[in-house]
């Protein structure tokens, strides 16, 4: 009787539609697509190396995270980034974003924490007078420090509102002092989570979340 060797499975990538989700999540993000531009799905495609069907699926996703809208006849535009939602997104910010890192702070694995201290090292080296480069940074950071919380749900939610924050900053770049303060905060935060202060991450958290309003309505 043969024995039948049951090949492994392949461990995929991403897929196309997720690829071009990434792309363009951060470049709206960002504001390099800035608000109100229109999306050119033909760029996107070739600029991708794909076809329309996932560059639209990832549109699709995109909307529902506002950071697109699409009107009928019309095509797919960046949303306008609107200053009023300033209160809203840091009361959601404020409440969740201390119990994450507090999680993350208990949850965090060896391998978790060992990426983090690199990415310490890597902020600590950061050049402070290029305030876009600060900010990428800080999205790094953030996403980083989610994903050590092990909950898909909760770092989906604290991204999508982070990306949202962080489309505020880009609008205030230009008129911004102190960028370098705001980001070098996480050097403390990234220290007590590393080595599993769930109290004093959160605090920090919650110091540098009201910063970020509260540096913004200084400026509006």
């Amino acid at each position: 009787m043969s024995t039948q060797v049951n090949s492994p499975i392949p461990v995929s990538g991403p897929s196309l539609a997720e690829q071009a989700y990434l792309f363009i999540r951060d470049r709206l993000v960002m504001l390099d697509i800035k608000p109100g531009d229109p999306i050119n799905e033909d760029w996107l495609g070739s600029t991708l190396g794909m076809g329309r069907t996932p560059v639209r699926e990832a549109l699709k996703r995109l909307e529902t995270e506002h950071l697109v809208v699409a009107y009928p006849r019309r095509g797919t535009f960046a949303t306008d980034v609107n200053i009023a939602d300033l209160a809203h997104i840091s009361e959601v910010r404020r409440t969740l974003e201390p119990m994450a890192t507090a999680a993350a702070a208990e949850r965090a694995s060896d391998a978790d924490r060992a990426g983090l201290t690199v990415l310490r090292e890597q902020l600590d080296a950061a050049n402070p007078a290029d305030n876009t480069e600060l900010l990428r940074t800080d999205l790094e950071l953030h996403r980083a420090i989610y994903g050590c919380v092990h909950n898909p749900f909760l770092e989906d939610t604290l991204i999508h509102y982070d990306n949202l924050a962080t489309r505020i900053w880009c609008v205030f770049l230009p008129r911004l002092r102190g960028m370098a303060g705001h980001v070098n905060e996480h050097l403390p935060l990234l220290t007590a989570i590393i080595e599993g202060d769930a109290k004093k991450a959160a605090d920090l958290t919650l110091d540098h979340v009201t910063g970020f309003e509260q540096a913004i309505r200084a400026l509006i």
